[in-house]
């Protein structure tokens, strides 16, 4: 932008159509505050720093995951597998019992960690920071492990597989 020059932002529905382009993982963030497991579906994830190693999430604050971070100040990042559809289906709908049927343990940190997922990240949040209408937390990862499989990937609104190129 030059002087006084305006810019006008991208329509929400057009933003929207474009970014889905841009295939991502799916997985599911898990946090337990004073009790309560909440969890939600987001692909809003990415690697931020090795060292330390660290990574980031967005999460939309209307959520009470998103609240559960911000008050518990850490999460666990569950990487799903391409037979996890119906589980990240799941953990997107609203105001239900996310939790009923699945399987997991609970992780270092005190967070749910779920069974059978392509990889589960335990995270420690040291800043949170706010972007529209999310949070973007910014986390030290403090354990990780993976299993053998394949990803399940979000592209154009719709849950797919990764192919070999």
């Amino acid at each position: 932008m030059k002087g006084n020059e305006f810019i006008s932002l991208v329509e929400k529905e057009h933003f929207r159509n474009v970014i889905g382009h841009f295939a991502s993982g799916v997985s599911i963030i898990t946090v337990n505050h004073k009790g309560i497991d909440y969890g939600i579906t987001a692909s809003a994830v990415s690697s931020l720093s090795l060292e330390p190693p660290m990574l980031l999430i967005c999460v939309n604050q209307s959520t009470g995951t998103c609240h559960a971070i911000s008050g518990e100040k850490s999460f666990a990042v569950n990487i799903l597998t391409k037979s996890q559809k119906e589980l990240g289906l799941q953990f997107a709908r609203a105001n239900t019992d996310k939790f009923s049927g699945v399987d997991f343990k609970y992780g270092e940190l005190g967070n749910p960690i779920l069974e059978n997922t392509l990889a589960q990240l335990e995270c420690r949040v040291v800043e949170e920071v706010t972007g529209g209408t999310h949070s973007v937390f910014l986390a030290e990862v403090v354990k990780a492990n993976t299993t053998v499989g394949d990803p399940l990937v979000y592209y154009r609104g719709k849950f797919g597989q990764f192919n070999d190129a």
